[in-house]
């Protein structure tokens, strides 16, 4: 490892768009550019395995395992909020699923104050960075760091009946969400290549470090930024129990995500000054807007028993775990080298939106039978299941994310305010409610036996939305703690991702959206890491 002042850029974090920050900057060989991760070695083999991410859900070993707040808009529960602590990130423990999110998305960026953020700007980013393997069009790239499976693969037979259904109810077949169109049901694309997971570590970081411009920490955990005045020259890290501070010429990124990065934030010095005061912590620069505007999609299942088998037939007899492994293993197909949602896609829940505002998922197994310390995909229910599940896709609802205490070890309080607002659960009532007509359907109606969750004995929109409150939780795509602003009362950095009010310090990851996309969050993550190696080494 180089001594101090050896690095041009420290990025903190090797997740999505720390990763994709790195590719982008080494293509610079004079630019030393140094990776900081928590987490260790991303060698595991359930990490490899696409289907293998439950058992990564409870993993101290490659997860932050947060816990929000108990949250009034779930029936009070305190909600499981993993977080990927590994190379990759949480591209390494994710479900794998590529929404870029709506074009009109971008456009919110924009009129927000993302100047220079539009989907006329992001889009040649999104079409560079991908290999697609639908091929290239207007719309997708080929030729890109990062493969993107086409998702059609070793698809279960159930999921083509749920998307016949879903055309019965009137959603069309869409073959590509990230194209012309968002709106319809059909396949998933997946950050998958060759029947393994392909994490932003494996795309970008490797290749990045083997042009000999990037060099990585691992097991290193930042616990602040170090300024000179108002000017970020280092960043402090406890590393095998030793306190070391790494200095960098030209900027500290943090890469550390919608958590991670308001939390270092605040540690340093940038946030609600008389918040930091209370825990005795300086203020190097007053800004309320860190760790505030919380945005996450919240998510529900309603699962079925089928009259014809699933992958529960499959995957849950010892015999069916030990073949499923060895096809894996030889060639790469089979179940596991799937992700959990297949299918799915995107609807209005009210016609007269101009877009869509709900996310479709469908999964052809079921894991009712809670196991302690993983989520049971590889140990599914011992009869044949089938869940259709929803996301919302742009919650009102905002949280927020605050230090519990000056302790850089001690995870932050996070406050999810999950359907606080008497829209977000309005839309989602009438959203269950088109769950139930695609069942309805004669192509899925005739091969579902009953309705296990939440059984047809809720009814009652009253009974519904208990449901609601009760079985749903996040799905995973916190951001927006440090959005983009046109000056520090809008927001926490610049359209060039600068902190507003210091200097040689930037913000690459989710926690820069100034609003939430409707989709997984995964592909603008990779792509606000991507554009920011573009800022970065355009001297911006």
């Amino acid at each position: 490892m180089g001594m101090n002042g050896d690095w041009d850029t420290i990025i903190v974090g090797a997740g999505s768009a720390g990763c994709a920050l790195a590719w982008r900057l080494s293509e610079d060989p004079a630019r030393r550019v140094l990776v900081i991760e928590a987490g260790g070695h991303d060698r595991r083999l359930f990490v490899h395995m696409p289907l293998g991410y439950g058992k990564l859900f409870y993993d101290p070993r490659v997860n932050w395992l947060y816990r929000a707040e108990p949250d009034p808009g779930l029936n009070g529960a305190a909600d499981h909020w993993p977080r990927g602590k590994v190379l990759g990130g949480s591209s390494s423990i994710n479900a794998m699923v590529w929404i870029r999110g709506h074009p009109s998305d971008y456009e919110d960026w924009k009129a927000a104050g993302a100047t220079g953020w539009g989907w006329d700007d992001v889009l040649p980013a999104f079409r560079t960075l991908e290999d697609n393997e639908a091929g290239a069009d207007e719309w997708r790239g080929r030729g890109g760091p990062l493969h993107v499976g086409a998702g059609t693969r070793d698809v279960h037979p159930l999921i083509r009946r749920a998307l016949k259904a879903a055309e019965a109810a009137g959603l069309p077949f869409n073959p590509d969400f990230n194209g012309a169109t968002q709106e319809g049901a059909g396949f998933y694309q997946m950050t998958i290549k060759g029947g393994r997971r392909n994490s932003a570590a494996r795309a970008f970081l490797r290749p990045a470090q083997k042009r000999g411009a990037v060099e990585v920490m691992t097991g290193a955990h930042v616990t602040r930024v170090v300024f000179d005045g108002l000017r970020a020259v280092g960043v402090e890290l406890v590393r095998g129990g030793q306190r070391l501070v790494v200095r960098a010429r030209r900027e500290v990124v943090l890469s550390a995500g919608a958590v991670g990065t308001p939390q270092i934030l605040m540690l340093s010095g940038v946030g609600d000054g008389a918040a930091l005061q209370a825990l005795g912590l300086p203020v190097v620069m007053h800004n309320a807007n860190v760790g505030r505007h919380l945005s996450d999609h919240q998510g529900i299942n309603y699962t079925w028993r089928m009259k014809e088998p699933t992958f529960n037939n499959l995957l849950r007899p010892w015999w069916g775990k030990a073949w499923a492994g060895a096809r894996w293993i030889t060639t790469g197909r089979g179940p596991l080298s799937l992700s959990i949602n297949h299918g799915g896609g995107f609807f209005r829940t009210d016609p007269g939106l101009n877009r869509p505002n709900m996310q479709l998922y469908m999964q052809a197994f079921s894991t009712l039978v809670p196991r302690e310390g993983e989520r049971p995909v590889l140990n599914p229910d011992p009869f044949p299941g089938m869940s259709l599940g929803l996301s919302n896709c742009r919650p009102s609802s905002r949280g927020e994310i605050t230090l519990r205490s000056p302790d850089p070890f001690a995870a932050p309080r996070i406050v999810a305010n999950a359907y606080g607002t008497e829209g977000d659960i309005n839309e989602m009532l009438a959203a269950v409610k088109m769950l139930r007509r695609i069942a309805a359907q004669a192509p899925f109606a005739e091969v579902a036996e009953e309705e296990l969750r939440p059984g047809p004995e809720v009814q009652t929109d009253e009974a519904l939305i208990h449901d609601i409150r009760a079985r749903s939780g996040t799905v995973y795509h916190p951001s927006c703690t440090a959005r983009i602003g046109v000056d520090a009362a809008a927001g926490v950095v610049d359209a060039r991702l600068r902190v507003h009010g210091v200097e040689g310090l930037a913000v690459a990851d989710a926690s820069v959206f100034p609003t939430l996309p409707g989709g997984n969050t995964n592909a603008p993550s990779i792509m606000v890491g991507w554009r920011a190696g573009e800022f970065l080494r355009a001297g911006a």
